[in-house]
């Protein structure tokens, strides 16, 4: 995030989709991170959260901890981050082991928490939103390319926890778009038909009306889906 000085005051400029995600060294749970060098060639999701020993935050990490293994098999990892001191988040995440919810029982949090009392990587992110609060970041996710580029970015409020399903799909679509040179629709899952890119020439929108390809259909020229059955 861009820092930014005026009359003496100073502010940040969110990063926003495209950008290379703004470098930082922190203190975490895991130790010390260098992020996103560290994380280079994965993917990584970039989340935090208003405060430690919350409910809301609670089921969430709880959520997180019990899809680590679907997430490493996408090969992106998870890095967490509060305004909380390195010991309230040890002693949380402790806690955590101790506790069922939904089914979710005796959870490791392996992931890094990271340390940020003094706001320094929640103000480059954009996670320090004084409509909320000034004193604790949103829920914020960014999603991360294994070239360091902000793809995706969410911002929750304070008392609404996140769709873990969706923060799933989304790193989903995005690697099939990379893979496959293709869109997804609304509501897309791994395994349905995805969309071609728009016809770049008068003669590919006539063959794509046409319906010339075995592998492909068209609802009209400027709509058309790849099959993946």
């Amino acid at each position: 995030m861009e820092e930014i000085k005026n009359n003496n005051e100073e502010y940040f400029r969110m990063p926003l989709i495209g950008d290379k995600a703004p470098q930082f060294k922190a203190v975490t749970t895991n130790g010390e991170i260098d992020f996103p060098k560290d994380y280079k060639g994965k993917w990584v999701i970039l989340f935090s959260h208003p405060a430690d020993f919350t409910p809301v935050c609670t089921t969430e990490f709880m959520t997180f901890a019990s899809l680590m293994d679907d997430f490493k098999k996408l090969n992106t990892e998870l890095v967490g981050l509060s305004v909380d001191s390195l010991y309230s988040h040890i002693a949380w995440l402790r806690k955590i082991k101790d506790l069922e919810y939904k089914g979710m029982k005796n959870l490791d949090v392996t992931f890094p928490l990271i340390e940020d009392i003094k706001m320094d990587v929640s103000k480059k992110y954009g996670m320090i939103q004084p409509g909320q609060s000034n004193t604790q970041a949103v829920r914020a996710v960014f999603v991360i390319d294994p070239n360091g580029v902000i793809r995706t970015i969410l911002y929750y409020p304070l008392s609404t926890g996140r769709n873990f399903d969706e923060i799933k799909r989304i790193v989903q679509a995005l690697q099939k778009t990379d893979k496959d040179g293709v869109a997804t629709p609304a509501d897309w899952r791994p395994g349905d038909d995805a969309i071609i890119p728009p016809a770049g020439s008068s003669e590919l929108a006539k063959e794509r009306a046409e319906n010339k390809n075995d592998d492909s259909y068209c609802l009209d020229w400027f709509m058309c889906f790849k099959k993946e059955s």
